[in-house]
């Protein structure tokens, strides 16, 4: 793929990347916030929006924001739910809850998570590789570059194709 079939949002995106990395971590305190909040953006301008954006760098920050002021939120809205339930059965000593999710819940998310290792083993194996490095193993683009032997884009491209294949078979 050149780089005229990239959007130029996607485009954006690959290039400032790092720079979205290092700017949330320092907002969120946190490497791995940063890391899943940096690959929000990812699946939310994939696929790019039709409308064209005028200034994409602005757009992937504002989005990037966005989306950690509503985690921000969600987490102290669960926080306060949370609270308020302990304190509701601080009376009741009988009451226990539970820590583990429901058993739908749980059933549910092991299916979505064999239907993603299948369709991570069917990956070609440099894409294969890439993703378990970097998704599995914490490894970041250049670690795995390194540890593979390829270019730092390379691996930036294999794991937007094994991304793009496990939301396109298991969805979101």
């Amino acid at each position: 793929m050149d780089d005229s079939d990239v959007h130029p949002l996607l485009a954006c995106y690959l290039e400032r990347r790092e720079e979205l990395m290092r700017y949330f971590r320092v907002r969120l305190r946190s490497e791995e916030a940063a890391q899943d909040l940096v690959q929000d953006i990812y699946l939310k301008i994939t696929p790019p929006p039709a409308a064209p954006i005028d200034n994409p760098a602005a757009y992937l920050y504002r989005l990037g924001t966005n989306l950690m002021l509503d985690r921000i939120k969600t987490q102290r809205r669960a926080g306060q739910r949370d609270a308020q339930w302990r304190d509701a059965g601080a009376g009741a000593a009988d009451w226990d809850t539970a820590d583990e999710p429901r058993a739908d819940d749980a059933l549910a998310a092991r299916q979505r998570l064999a239907q993603i290792v299948a369709v991570v083993n069917d990956l070609p194996p440099a894409v294969q590789e890439a993703f378990r490095l970097h998704k599995l193993e914490g490894l970041n683009h250049a670690e795995t570059a390194a540890a593979m032997g390829v270019s730092r884009s390379s691996v930036e491209k294999y794991i937007m194709t094994s991304l793009k294949r496990i939301l396109a078979k298991v969805g979101r």
